[in-house]
C-alpha cells in the first residue's frame, strides 16, 4: 500500500488527520465530508472531549442489522447504535435484561412475554426527531418485519433476514402481539429453548416505528439502512464509505453512566499492517484482527497490551454442494485428505490456534470428541478421484478472503497452500477474492466453487454453529456449502425444537457424525482471540463471540 512509501513522520500526520486527531495527541472530531476532499478544514472543528477511534477492517455492508450476519455490521449498527429486548453480559455468553426488563416463558415453551423498559429515547439526529418514547410499537414493528413477508414496510422496502431465517425464527413464530405500550407477546409454534439468546443478538437489534413511518411516508423507506436511529450508547453520525464512522455519545443513554467518551471513531483500515501502525503511533487506541506474526512485535511495545482469550470459533473451507465435481461426496472427501492442516496451522496461525474436527468448537456443550479428521493421505486422495470418475483432476475456483478474522488470519497463504495441496493431486485452483461485503454477498448467491470463510458464534448454542451454517433452510443464508441433507437436518432442527436437554445432546452428536461422513467443509482450525490496544484504553472486554461494544470503554488520558 502506498502508506508504506511514506516517512513515519509523515504517515503518523496523515493518519491522524483522516482520524480526527491532532499531532499534539488531543482529540478532535474527524472530518465529516462525503470523501478526503471535503474534509472540512481545521478553521472549521471544534473542540471536543475524549474521542476513541478503533480501526476496523471492513466497511459495514449496510446499517440495518436484521439484513446481515457480518461482525463488522454488528459492531457498526446493531452494538453502536442499537438495543436488544435481551443483552449478553458484556464479555460472556451469558443474557441479561435488555430493552426488555424481564420476560416470562410459558411451561409449554411456546409464549414469551416481555415487559419493556420505560423512558428509554430514541436518538435525535439531523434526520429524524423523535415524538415519544420506546415502547411496545417498536418491537412490534422491527420482530413483524422479520418474521412476516406480509409486513408493510418490508413490501416498501424489500430485504431479506438471513439470521431470521438460520435460526428457525422466522419460521416458528406464529405471531407477535402489543398487549399494552410496555407490554409484547411473542407466540411461537414449537418450542426453542434458544430464544432468549438468539434475540440478544444484533441480527434482533429494535428499531423505531416511527422512524420507519416517517420514511415510508416519504418514499424513502431504503434510508433505514443509510441512516439509523436506535436506542444505543451511540449516536450516527456520518459515514464515508471505507473510510471511516463518526458517532457521538447518546446523553440520553438509559445505562447510567455510559457510554464513557464523548465521541466514537470506526476508522476502516483494511490492511493488518496498517492498522498496527496506527495502533502503535496512537492513531488509534485499539484494533481489530492482528496477523499473529505481528503479536510479538505488540507485546513487546510499551505502550500496548494485550487480551487474550480461547476462541468460540471455526475456520474452514466450504464445498459448493451443488456446482460440479464437487457434487460428489468422494471428490470432496479426496479434496479433504489432500490438504495438510498442521502446515497451514503453523503456517497461517503461527501456533496461535487448534486443529478443528466438528463444525463447533470444543468448549461448546454437545461437541462430539469421537469424531476425528481423515488423514492427510495424497496417495489415498488420488484414489477417490479415481473412484469418483476424475483420475486426471479437474478445474475450480477456490475464493479467498480479503479480511483478517481471528478463525483466518491470512486467507491468501492459506489459499496458496491449498493451491499447492491440491495441485499434488492433480486439481487445478484458480484463486479468486473480492471486496468483503461482494465476498459475502456472492458466495450466499453460491458463485464460489470452494470458498475460505468461518464464524465467530454469536450465542452460545450448537444450533448457532449447525442450525445457522449447515442446513436446508439456511441455504441462501450462511450455509455456503449450500449443504442440504434430510438426515442431518432431522437431527439438527429435532434439536432445536426440543425441551430435554439430554435428547438435544443426543441429537447434536449424530449430527457431527453425519457432517464427518459427508464433509461439506474441511474444518481447518479454532484460533485463540488476541486483542491488542493502547494502555489507556480501560473497560475494554474480549467478548466470546468476537464483536466489538464500546459503551463500557474509557481512555484513561
Amino acid at each position: 500500500m502506498a502508506q508504506h512509501a511514506f516517512s513515519k513522520t509523515t504517515l503518523a500526520l496523515s493518519i491522524l488527520a483522516a482520524a480526527g486527531l491532532s499531532a499534539c495527541g488531543k482529540s478532535e472530531p474527524p472530518a465529516v465530508g462525503a470523501s478526503a476532499a471535503s474534509a472540512a478544514s481545521a478553521a472549521d472543528a471544534k473542540p471536543a472531549g475524549k474521542t476513541l477511534v478503533y480501526c476496523s477492517e471492513a466497511s459495514p455492508e449496510g446499517f440495518d442489522p436484521g439484513q446481515y450476519t457480518g461482525g463488522n455490521t454488528f459492531d457498526a449498527s446493531g452494538h453502536a447504535v442499537y438495543n436488544q429486548l435481551v443483552s449478553f453480559v458484556n464479555g460472556t455468553t451469558d443474557v441479561e435484561p435488555g430493552l426488555a426488563e424481564k420476560w416470562d416463558i410459558s411451561g409449554d415453551g411456546l409464549t414469551y412475554t416481555f415487559t419493556l423498559r420505560k423512558g428509554v429515547k430514541f436518538h435525535t439526529t439531523k434526520f429524524f426527531t423523535p415524538t415519544r418514547d420506546f415502547n411496545a410499537d417498536d418491537v412490534v414493528f422491527t420482530l413483524d418485519r422479520m418474521f412476516n413477508t406480509q409486513n408493510a414496510f418490508r413490501k416498501a422496502n424489500p430485504a431479506e433476514f438471513p439470521y431470521a431465517v438460520d435460526t428457525g425464527m422466522a419460521e416458528n413464530v406464529a405471531k407477535v402481539e402489543k398487549v399494552d405500550d410496555y407490554t409484547v407477546k411473542m407466540t411461537m409454534k414449537k418450542p426453542d429453548p434458544d430464544v432468549t439468546i438468539k434475540i440478544a443478538m444484533p441480527s434482533f437489534s429494535i428499531l423505531s416505528a416511527e422512524y420507519a413511518g416517517k420514511l415510508s411516508k416519504e418514499g424513502k423507506a431504503n434510508m433505514l439502512n443509510q441512516e439509523p436511529v436506535g436506542t444505543g450508547p451511540f449516536v450516527f453520525e456520518r459515514y464515508q464509505k471505507d473510510a471511516q464512522i463518526r458517532y457521538s455519545a447518546n446523553k440520553q443513554y438509559w445505562k447510567a453512566g455510559q457510554p464513557k467518551v464523548d465521541n466514537l471513531v470506526f476508522a476502516i483500515t483494511t490492511d493488518a499492517a496498517v492498522r498496527f501502525q496506527k495502533m502503535k503511533a496512537g492513531e488509534c487506541h485499539i484494533m481489530s484482527f492482528p496477523k499473529p506474526n505481528d503479536l510479538a512485535a505488540m507485546r513487546s511495545d510499551p505502550a500496548l497490551k494485550m487480551m487474550q482469550a480461547p476462541g468460540f470459533n471455526v475456520g474452514y473451507l466450504n464445498y459448493n454442494t451443488e456446482k460440479g465435481e464437487l457434487k460428489k461426496r468422494e471428490v470432496r472427501q479426496a479434496l479433504d485428505m489432500a490438504i495438510n492442516r498442521k502446515a497451514i496451522i503453523d503456517a497461517v496461525y503461527q501456533g496461535e490456534a487448534q486443529e478443528a474436527i466438528n463444525p463447533m468448537p470444543p468448549s461448546l456443550w454437545s461437541y462430539n470428541a469421537t469424531t476425528k479428521n481423515a488423514p492427510y493421505d495424497v496417495e489415498k486422495a488420488k484414489e477417490l478421484l479415481k473412484k469418483a470418475g476424475v483420475p486426471n483432476g479437474f478445474e475450480l475456483t477456490l475464493w479467498a478472503m480479503p479480511v483478517q478474522r481471528p478463525y483466518n488470519p491470512n486467507a491468501k497463504l492459506m489459499a496458496e497452500m491449498i493451491q499447492a495441496d491440491w495441485a499434488k493431486i492433480g486439481v487445478k485452483a484458480n484463486i479468486v477474492t473480492y471486496e468483503w461485503g461482494e465476498y459475502l454477498k456472492r458466495m450466499k448467491n453460491g458463485e464460489q466453487d470452494a470458498g475460505l470463510i468461518g464464524w465467530t458464534g454469536d450465542y452460545a448454542s450448537p444450533d448457532n454453529f449447525m442450525g445457522v451454517l449447515l442446513t436446508c433452510a439456511s441455504v441462501n443464508g450462511n450455509n455456503y456449502a449450500r449443504y442440504c441433507s434430510k438426515a442431518f437436518d432431522e437431527q439438527v432442527v429435532g434439536a432445536r425444537n426440543s425441551l430435554d436437554q439430554a435428547k438435544r445432546t443426543a441429537m447434536y452428536e449424530k449430527a457431527q457424525v453425519i457432517f464427518k461422513q459427508d464433509v461439506p467443509w474441511t474444518t481447518i482450525a479454532h484460533s485463540i482471540t488476541n486483542q491488542p490496544m493502547r494502555k489507556e484504553v480501560e473497560g475494554f472486554k474480549i467478548s466470546p463471540f468476537g464483536d466489538y461494544k464500546f459503551e463500557s470503554v474509557s481512555l484513561s488520558k
